[in-house]
């Protein structure tokens, strides 16, 4: 019997997408990134014009250095001008902000945005209303503040989520020492010059200066069929990544990182002496999808396996370069990973792996308890000597008398901060000497206790929306409030003492992770909303779409039977489960009765 050799990777990545890193047949788009000069031109050339905004062409590439290009919608008069301004999104793997970017970011949000800060579900700081003619000087400013935007946004790895909890239990330092050393990892390298050479005059002294463990596992960027074939960019090519790739690390039992929507999910373990010993990793997660297109769905990660620690770092290049390889750059619609593996199946990934990426074991996948959504809110120990306090931020917005006070706060005592997944706050390294005078801080905002926030306000998360977002289709953040409360009203009319994990977005793209939540109001027209009910309290399981079209208006009336048949079932199962166990004609005739 004749034994069939095995093809490259690029062999078998031609016959399921013909565009990719070959070089074979591009669509625009992706020739458009290969001419760009790693992400150069014309976005280099159209910094210094007198133009109040960015080609189209200069947007694209603006994404990969952190920046989206809006205009204010409510501003909107015929024939005139649009109000262009844009929004700049940090790199901050796991969260972290130091004092001094903090403050940093704090003075640009007030000289040069819209006088707000705005902690985004991954993790990171968001600044609204920037102008095109002073984006030169807040980068710059950033970069020399111990931060950086590169890779916040655009087609590849984004940042990089891990508990933001600062606890100085071992496998929690290693998560957060992980969630870094992927970050780097996967930072593009000949982009990482040219952010360099835009924002800071080609100051090298600000690139990133990885760890040892980093520096040799990107070595084998330049080997097997890890390496791109672009000595440039030796991970990525100089057509990086099919769409945004997107990685989180976590401990066991703590989910909250939302671990199941990420590209890849990782739980780590550790050994006796606190080390790193391996992790359970998670493959094909993603949350964003298109309204009336059965082709487009929000996906969970599956389990990939059990792998050492000594090869984490290889094994996650090597599956950001399958997704590379083997992504569908043709549609983008279907270019995230998660059809990948819906298409092929993560047998199809171990076979791919094996053949020619990863030459080691992938074991079964260990146990975990059972994990919770962790938030952090309130005073928690950190170490012996230090202190943190969680402070919560509906829609993660900074602003107003709040915002000038934190500053003085973190002026005063030096403090780090880091944010959640939830979009909260953690005021990090307080000394016990110290603490007295946060928590008369806090007293001056009523947040003696801040864990004590309404429970229906404590998971909720909403997206930007309206009125600056190009994508939305209806409000998300600013009618979030209004939307607690009438529900909140709703269970204590029904006398339901328990909470429901709500998440708002204004149009189908999940930036807020709706698809997890119990329920969930996915924007489809001036207000009105798709309604999905049915995820688990913890982050485990996907809501299920039951109304295309909800008007707000009616949103009393229609959740009214649901929310009563949870009750009459003594409510001794969350919300999301009630949902979850009923059959789906049952939950229709419970919603059309409400009509």
């Amino acid at each position: 019997m004749k034994v069939e050799e095995p093809r490259s990777a690029k062999e078998l990545a031609s016959e399921l997408s013909p565009c990719i890193a070959t070089g074979a047949e591009r669509t625009k788009f992706e020739q458009f990134k290969a001419s760009s000069e790693y992400l150069k031109v014309p976005l280099e050339q159209e910094l210094g014009n007198a133009c109040n905004h960015f080609t189209n062409d200069a947007v694209q590439l603006l994404k990969f250095h952190g920046s989206y290009q809006q205009d204010n919608r409510e501003k909107r008069k015929k024939g005139e001008e649009k109000d262009w301004q844009l929004m700049l999104r940090l790199r901050s793997p796991g969260g972290k902000i130091p004092t001094k970017l903090y403050l940093a970011l704090d003075s640009l949000s007030d000289k040069l945005g819209n006088g707000t800060l705005r902690a985004t579900t991954r993790q990171a700081f968001q600044m609204h209303g920037i102008r095109k003619d002073n984006l030169q000087e807040v980068i710059n400013t950033i970069i020399k503040s111990m931060g950086s935007t590169l890779a916040a946004c655009g087609d590849i790895n984004r940042n990089v989520m891990a508990p933001a909890a600062p606890f100085d239990k071992e496998n929690y330092k290693v998560a957060r020492n992980l969630s870094t050393e992927i970050a780097d990892l996967l930072s593009p390298k000949q982009a990482e010059k040219t952010y360099l050479d835009l924002w800071v005059d080609g100051d090298l002294s600000y690139r990133i200066r990885p760890n040892p463990n980093v520096v040799r596992a990107r070595k084998k960027q330049e080997k097997s069929d890890i390496f791109s074939g672009d000595i440039g960019e030796p991970l990525y090519g100089n057509t990086y990544m099919p769409r945004k790739f997107k990685c989180a690390v976590t401990v066991p039992g703590d989910n909250s990182i939302d671990l199941l929507t990420h590209d890849i999910g990782l739980v780590v373990f550790t050994n006796q002496k606190g080390a790193l010993r391996g992790c359970n990793v998670y493959v094909g997660g993603g949350m964003g999808r298109t309204h009336n297109n059965d082709e487009t769905f929000a996906r969970i990660a599956e389990p990939l396996g059990y792998v050492s620690a000594e090869h984490i770092l290889e094994l996650i290049q090597s599956i950001l370069a399958i997704q590379r390889d083997y992504g569908d750059r043709k549609v983008r619609r279907h270019a995230r990973m998660k059809y990948l593996i819906k298409d092929h199946g993560i047998a199809w990934l171990k076979e791919r792996l094996y053949k020619n990426y990863f030459p080691h074991k992938i074991e079964k996948y260990k146990p975990e308890p059972k994990r919770k959504l962790k938030d952090y809110l309130g005073w928690h120990k950190q170490s012996k000597r230090m202190w943190f306090v969680g402070l919560p931020l509906l829609s993660g917005r900074i602003s107003g008398d709040f915002k000038k006070s934190l500053r003085k706060l973190i002026e005063t005592y030096q403090l780090d901060i880091r944010l959640t997944p939830n979009q909260d706050l953690l005021i990090c390294n307080i000394g016990s000497h110290q603490k007295r005078g946060v928590q008369d801080f806090l007293s001056k905002f009523n947040l003696q206790k801040p864990e004590l926030i309404d429970p229906i306000k404590r998971h909720a998360i909403a997206c930007p929306a309206l009125p600056l977002c190009g994508l939305a289709i209806t409000e998300a953040e600013r009618m979030l409030p209004e939307i607690l409360e009438r529900i909140q009203n709703q269970l204590d009319k029904l006398k339901i003492d328990k909470t429901i994990l709500i998440r708002i977005t204004g149009c189908p793209n999940g930036c807020a992770r709706p698809y997890m939540a119990e329920l969930a109001l996915v924007g489809s027209g001036i207000n009105q909303y798709q309604l999905w009910l049915g995820g688990s309290p913890n982050l485990e399981r996907l809501a299920k779409p039951y109304l295309s079209k909800m008007s707000l208006e009616k949103l009393e009336q229609t959740l009214n039977p649901a929310l009563k048949g949870w009750r009459e079932t003594g409510l001794k199962m969350s919300f999301g489960d009630y949902i979850n166990q009923l059959d789906d004609q049952t939950i229709q005739s419970l919603l059309k009765a409400g009509e």
